[in-house]
């Protein structure tokens, strides 16, 4: 439906302006938030690079919230594949660009939204003005994105903006802070140069979770580095967004303590743990050292086999 359409259709159920609209369509978000709260999200922007499995539901979740502003960012497409956990995957919408079929969603949830749109994804020379006015970044893109997204947060972290990252493992959600004030990306996992980029892909998943409770009932061998692929339900997105707005409306509604890594946390509804730490050092921690040794040789076993 066309935004004229919606209008129209809002005409017709009495709804007239704006305001109208906004104080019905989130009313029942009052009483877990202030209407005061409720008005202030309307002038909130949150980024979202990336449209997929994340970065979908994240925006659903957000518009759902009463967020009224949005940059986001996709260069690719729906197709067959995304149907197991990306929020727009859809038949009739394969060969679409995620980004055009997310903002029609979106819209047709509040057409009073205010989006910009980024159609070839984020770059050194967008990345500047992808966070222009943002109050959040909420981190999207996929797992194998790595130079960008190390940019990003540290970029990030240089005009005062918080970083919010969600990792689907398994069945679970694991969530980290970025505070522009406290440990950086490379800091926390300890990127160094001369790394290989497999070895930056595997100090990014220790570092996601650092006590990984989807490590038990999750095929390994399934997980292939070189091929940039991995097994993800939307089960564990569902999750993610949830947890990763929840952290969003605390830091822009400054309602308590945020936890900024080197805190960490990973909620398992499969196995119905809840694992929370801070993980001193980041990556440079002993014991995180040790298990990167013992993961790389089980890793490698499982290559020459």
């Amino acid at each position: 439906m066309k935004l004229d359409a919606m209008f129209e259709k809002l005409q017709t159920l009495g709804i007239g302006n704006r305001r109208e609209y906004m104080n019905q369509a989130f009313s029942r978000n009052i009483g877990l938030l202030t209407e005061d709260e409720q008005k202030k999200l309307e002038k909130v922007r949150i980024a979202i690079p990336g449209m997929g499995g994340v970065g979908g539901a994240h925006l659903i979740t957000l518009v759902r919230s009463g967020i009224g502003n949005f940059n986001i960012a996709d260069f690719d497409s729906f197709e067959p594949v995304n149907i197991n956990r990306q929020y727009g995957a859809a038949v009739q919408d394969f060969g679409r660009p995620k980004l055009e079929v997310m903002k029609e969603r979106a819209l047709s949830i509040n057409p009073y939204l205010q989006i910009n749109t980024f159609d070839k994804g984020i770059n050194e020379d967008n990345m500047d003005e992808f966070l222009d006015g943002v109050d959040v970044v909420i981190d999207g893109l996929d797992f194998f994105v790595f130079e960008i997204r190390r940019k990003l947060f540290k970029r990030a972290a240089q005009k005062g903006i918080y970083v919010i990252t969600a990792a689907p493992l398994g069945f679970s959600s694991a969530v980290l802070v970025f505070s522009p004030d406290g440990m950086g990306f490379d800091e926390y996992f300890n990127i160094t140069k001369g790394m290989t980029a497999d070895d930056k892909y595997l100090s990014f998943a220790m570092g996601l979770a650092p006590k990984p409770t989807h490590i038990k009932y999750m095929n390994l061998s399934r997980v292939d580095f070189s091929s940039k692929a991995g097994p993800s339900m939307n089960i564990a997105c569902q999750l993610c967004s949830g947890m990763a707005a929840a952290e969003a409306l605390k830091i822009i509604l400054k309602r308590g303590r945020i936890k900024s890594v080197p805190y960490y946390w990973q909620f398992d509804p499969y196995q119905n743990k809840l694992k929370t730490g801070k993980l001193y050092f980041g990556n440079k921690n002993p014991v995180q050292q040790l298990k990167k040794v013992f993961v790389k040789v089980f890793l490698m076993k499982k290559r020459i086999r």
